[in-house]
């Protein structure tokens, strides 16, 4: 399967391990990732302001790139990149005269037809079928709770699941052998870009989850939104006199984990390094 891939920013810099352990799996799923040439920012956030089109050229652009390509379909890790492209696209294609606007501000560009779907990884995996992947190393052992955080889920229209009770990362985990478990915090926002002005609210916040996901017998949070790694995961570091440490992980690290390719988790990103855990588990060679 050949599929044009939208990395975003931040999977270039410190969600590096998000990319690196998703390029090594594709390549045993027989995946081929093509990263779309001259690729920008998403917007880093879908704007709510009704009139604000000029906040949507930058997904939309993106979505420009795909269509020259010659495909109809994207796919993307980034929980925040993934809403951002969808909810803009979503807004374009169901309003003829805001995407004809939209066109004549990009007059340099070939204009956009609304043809192209935004997939997430998680969906690709699931169209592909969970109990397909070729499990060599099984989760065995290791107790998990799936985070979902905010965008991957809402708005409704472009939630890749269940907008109240998801279960997409749980039948992944599950089906790579992991024990997981529900907790009632996992749709919880983990404070996003708060973390730089308001830090004390983010604190807050990881506390609630991850105590949450303690309480039921978790011993890793998994996720798949780089900002919500960082908030869970370093914002620990503010916490260490009120929590045990607790690793965060991408979907994808633990999903390389149990395919057998241990060369690019990027643990050693993590503030919290979930290497000891799963050597504990004996996951790690």
């Amino acid at each position: 399967m050949k599929i044009p891939y939208y990395p975003g920013c931040t999977l270039k810099t410190t969600a590096k391990p998000f990319e690196d352990t998703t390029k090594a799996v594709s390549e045993v799923l027989g995946i081929e990732l093509l990263e779309m040439p001259r690729w920008n920012c998403c917007g880093t956030v879908y704007s709510l302001a009704s009139d604000d089109l000029m906040h949507q050229l930058a997904p939309i652009r993106n979505l420009i790139r795909v269509q020259d390509m010659g495909y109809d379909r994207v796919t993307t890790l980034c929980s925040m990149c993934y809403n951002t492209l969808e909810q803009a696209n979503q807004l374009v294609k169901g309003d003829p005269e805001k995407l004809e606007k939209m066109n004549s501000f990009m007059d340099q560009e070939k204009d956009y037809t609304g043809g192209v779907t935004v997939v997430h990884y998680l969906t690709l995996l699931k169209e592909m079928g969970f109990d397909s992947l070729p499990v060599k190393n099984p989760l065995k052992g290791l107790t998990v709770v799936p985070y979902y955080g905010c965008l991957l889920l809402r708005p409704e229209e472009i939630s890749i699941d269940n907008p109240e009770r998801p279960t997409i990362m749980a039948e992944l985990l599950a089906a790579l052998g992991a024990t997981v478990v529900d907790h009632p915090y996992k749709l919880e926002c983990c404070g996003s870009y708060h973390t730089v002005d308001y830090k004390e609210v983010v604190c807050e916040k990881t506390y609630h989850i991850l105590s949450s996901a303690r309480k039921r017998g978790a011993e890793a949070v998994v996720l798949s939104c780089p900002l919500c790694e960082f908030n869970l995961d370093f914002r620990q570091k503010d916490l260490e006199q009120e929590l045990a440490p607790m690793p965060i992980l991408y979907f994808s690290q633990l999903l390389a984990v149990s395919l057998g390719l241990f060369d690019a988790l990027g643990f050693d990103q993590h503030y919290v390094d979930p290497e000891p855990l799963l050597k504990e588990k004996g996951l790690l060679r």
